[in-house]
């Protein structure tokens, strides 16, 4: 009697470009694009309802702090219920946050709902995204195969802000924001192509989700790599958040007949919204050049590297003029440096405790991450308010910036090896 073997698995193909890729990066671009469009929402919402811009900026801010709590509770449901269970019910919460944020009418109900679409974006972002990417990516292609998806997320960050304002010139906030949350279920009509084998180790496949975890949280590396992705959190939300006001306030006037006010960019409150999306274009390029780059050196390395070089350029920044010719060039190095962290540290993570319980792992570094965006957002807000200007909290950049170029110099790059 013959016995039908059970259905495989599917397999890691040696190719950069698989489906589990191109959906991953279409998931992604969709929960970038709209996150990234919140700032938009300030003026409008404000003038909707006459509230200071603290209280949409406090929702904004609790949203970053939501996302890095639930980043490794959707970690740890991917990988103990299914992937694409998991990103369903973030796309889930995400579509609910946003529906029920448009027919909210006070400060208070902001800042809640934004505590749903913050964990929304966390079972729709990098964590179980780069961790179902990962494990579908043959170990030559896998640094590369991050770096694609993190770039898909940037191309998000390009195009939302602009979408999002386009589409106020014709509708309410609120119809934008529904709008929005049917993009987000939309983009789950790729889920199907999100299938990605398990780890192929046998002593990983039996290492529990408590051991690997507990393994992890001993380890001096795992708890550098936990404390330097915070001034990336810091640096970016900070930056993402307040670098367009410090433009529109501190820049030097555009000359009337200069490159710029031809191309349409005629006061220094356009350059701070230009510097932005200039940011997430030459993101693209860094982030695809970490994952180049990841493939062939070392990572722990490379971090220290891109840190050191957020670290230099911002001090640079603000210690010569700021002019637009520097905001420009400023914008251009910060972008090639922005999100090159993110397949990095997923990948060192990856290589250091393997792939199985990659998502819970990088979810809690992430959350690191998170409370840095949150102390940047907030702190930007509360240290301007006490000094009139940006130049305390953004030297309280470049010194965090500097403690994570240091930190991940005695990171572990040799794979420890798992319980018995």
């Amino acid at each position: 009697m013959t016995h039908m073997a059970p259905p495989s698995a599917p397999t890691r193909p040696d190719r950069l470009i698989t489906p589990v890729l191109l959906a991953g990066s279409l998931i992604l671009l969709v929960s970038f694009a709209v996150r990234a469009s919140f700032g938009v929402f300030q003026i409008p919402i404000a003038e909707d309802f006459g509230w200071p811009r603290a209280e949409f900026s406090l929702a904004i801010a609790i949203q970053n702090l939501a996302w890095g709590f639930g980043q490794p509770v959707f970690g740890a449901l991917a990988e103990r219920m299914s992937d694409r269970k998991a990103i369903v019910l973030g796309a889930v919460l995400y579509a609910s946050g946003l529906v029920m944020s448009a027919f909210a009418v006070t400060p208070l109900g902001h800042q809640l709902l934004e505590i749903i679409v913050g964990f929304g974006i966390a079972g729709t972002g990098f964590g179980v995204i780069l961790a179902v990417v990962g494990r579908a990516s043959s170990d030559r292609h896998r640094a590369m195969a991050l770096a694609v998806a993190t770039a898909a997320g940037s191309a998000g960050q390009v195009f939302g802000a602009p979408v999002a304002e386009w589409l106020l010139g014709y509708w309410h906030w609120s119809s934008v924001f529904i709008a929005f949350a049917g993009a987000v279920l939309l983009s789950l009509a790729v889920l199907p192509a999100m299938r990605a084998p398990e780890p192929a180790g046998r002593a990983e496949l039996h290492e529990t989700m408590g051991a690997i975890l507990g393994r992890a949280l001993r380890d001096p590396s795992y708890a550098m790599i936990f404390a330097g992705f915070f001034s990336c959190g810091y640096q970016l939300a900070f930056i993402t958040a307040h670098f367009p006001a410090l433009v529109t306030e501190a820049s030097a006037a555009i000359a009337p007949q200069g490159l710029l006010a031809q191309l349409g960019i005629t006061d220094t409150a356009r350059l701070g919204a230009v510097s932005i999306s200039l940011i997430g274009l030459f993101n693209i390029a860094g982030t695809l050049g970490a994952g180049w780059a990841g493939s062939r050196y070392s990572r722990k390395y490379l971090l220290s590297a891109i840190y050191t070089g957020r670290t230099l350029a911002a001090a640079i920044f603000i210690l010569l003029p700021i002019t637009p010719a520097s905001v420009l060039v400023f914008s251009a190095v910060m972008g090639t440096l922005w999100l090159a962290t993110v397949p990095l540290t997923a990948g060192l993570v990856a290589h250091l405790f393997g792939l199985r319980y990659m998502g819970t792992l990088y979810g809690l570094v992430f959350f690191s991450h998170q409370l840095g965006s949150f102390m940047g957002v907030w702190l930007g807000g509360k240290l301007y308010d006490a000094t009139g200007d940006y130049t305390a909290v953004w030297w309280l950049g470049v010194g965090v910036g500097a403690f994570s170029a240091l930190i991940h110099l005695p990171v572990r790059e040799r794979r420890a090896p798992a319980a018995a």
